[in-house]
């Protein structure tokens, strides 16, 4: 299997989220900022089954934790509005 090739809309799709790139944009537009020191999987939207993936992909080091550091980026400094 080639993990490597992994896009951010994947995560979400993983997570069970809608994955369309509005769709992402509106879940980042809906739940930023996420203070600095929330950790990622620590957020209050996840569900457990979301928030274990996550952490687990960060802990673990996984195919996936690239992606989860990009959310939580995404998350803590939303692109300005236009």
């Amino acid at each position: 299997m080639d993990t490597l090739n992994h896009r951010f809309h994947d995560l979400f799709a993983q997570l069970g989220l809608p994955c369309s790139d509005a769709d992402i944009q509106r879940f980042i537009e809906t739940h930023a900022p996420l203070a600095g020191e929330v950790r990622l999987h620590e957020a209050p939207f996840w569900s457990v089954a979301q928030a274990a993936f996550l952490r687990d992909a960060v802990q673990q080091d996984s195919d996936w934790a690239e992606l989860a550091d990009q959310l939580s980026q995404s998350l803590r400094a939303p692109e300005p509005q236009a």
